[in-house]
């Protein structure tokens, strides 16, 4: 029986221990041409109505969050930081930016609850929850995107056999998926002998 995702290794995922990382693919990749020396640096553009929230004080007022990730939800070690990545985005035609919120694990920063807040009237609404962890959320390209590793029997946490990625638009006030994607790991990168050095 498989299990599904969260940001593990697999798909950009930071291994640090208080999560950083938790991704669904979130490869940096190599750089976009404008950074290349010489040529001119691109204007920065906000998304409009970007607003920095607290997502901690909105995921502990939240009823639909539940007791089991508001458990989780504390400092990594003995400092303020929360294990919580926050992306702002337009995913709802909102006036605001759209709120994704990820929790994730401490130890492994595997992805236990993925959230989307919409703002309205001066408050943010949760309009999407998941919590079949592992599961990570992010905004690509103007719509919501669901990733879900995929473990067989005997996978550690760090090597998923693939992935299930699930694309959400906003339609009559409410997120619907539309056609999954699933992807299977090639088993033979990362397990190859070293090459040996020549000459030993």
């Amino acid at each position: 029986m498989v299990l599904a995702v969260a940001g593990v290794a697999a798909v950009g995922l930071s291994a640090t221990a208080c999560g950083a990382g938790g991704t669904g693919a979130r490869d940096e990749g190599p750089a976009h041409a404008s950074a290349v020396a010489g040529a001119a640096p691109a204007s920065p553009s906000p998304a409009a109505g970007y607003h920095r929230v607290n997502a901690v004080s909105l995921l502990k007022r939240d009823p639909a969050v539940s007791a089991a990730v508001k458990h989780e939800l504390k400092p990594c070690g003995s400092g303020d930081d929360y294990p919580v990545d926050v992306s702002y985005g337009d995913l709802t035609d909102s006036d605001r930016s759209d709120v994704v919120v990820n929790v994730l694990t401490c130890a492994d920063a595997v992805g236990i609850g993925a959230y989307v807040y919409r703002e309205s009237g001066g408050s943010y609404r949760n309009v999407f929850k998941t919590e079949e962890s592992p599961v990570y959320a992010e905004i690509d390209q103007g719509a919501l995107t669901v990733t879900k590793q995929v473990y067989s029997r005997g996978d550690p946490i760090s090597s998923p056999s693939g992935e299930d990625v699930v694309p959400y638009t906003w339609k009559a006030g409410r997120f619907v998926p539309g056609k999954p994607v699933h992807t299977d790991y090639s088993g033979a990168v990362g397990h190859q002998e070293p090459t040996p050095v020549p000459g030993d």
